[in-house]
């Protein structure tokens, strides 16, 4: 996030001085009067102003590839027992045994051409404009297609709940 109080922010918001914060946290500035020429106080402006913009993008560099530990919580630092992570293997396979198992009674109930399209469609994310053409027909025979596909699905969902 950028910081309108750092110093490349103070110094570059004021291009009639160099401005910085001194050791006390107060904020000084260098007028084009304390230097010999304006040309100096433009050439050591144009230096300050290309110090701090390094220095910004250094300290983002570092901010954004590092991770404090104390902004983790405990959970992300601790170690999982082995009962534990055997556990969430067996849930995981568990459930997709699950999805498994529902994808093949959905199946059942679909036409291989409705299967397909809302595959293509809920799963690998295509438009149906994209089907139709990957099909060569219009998209409103996709669109039917997917629809009466959802319904016949909904009721299906609808009598497995009612078990």
């Amino acid at each position: 996030m950028f910081n309108r109080k750092s110093d490349y922010a103070l110094n570059k918001k004021d291009a009639t001085a160099i401005v910085y914060i001194d050791a006390d946290k107060h904020i000084k500035r260098l007028t084009p009067e304390d230097f010999s020429s304006e040309e100096e106080f433009l050439r050591w402006k144009n230096w300050s102003d290309a110090n701090y913009h390094e220095t910004e993008k250094r300290d983002h560099v570092h901010a954004n590839h590092t991770v404090s530990i104390e902004g983790l919580a405990g959970d992300g630092i601790s170690v999982h027992g082995v009962d534990a992570v055997l556990e969430a293997i067996y849930d995981r396979q568990e459930q997709e045994r699950l999805n498994t198992e529902m994808v093949a009674r959905i199946k059942c109930c679909l036409s291989e051409t409705q299967f397909r399209r809302l595959w293509l469609f809920r799963v690998e994310g295509l438009t149906v404009r994209e089907i139709a053409k990957q099909e060569h027909i219009s998209f409103q025979c996709v669109h039917k297609s997917v629809c009466a596909a959802e319904k016949k699905i909904m009721k299906l969902l609808a009598k497995w709940g009612d078990r």
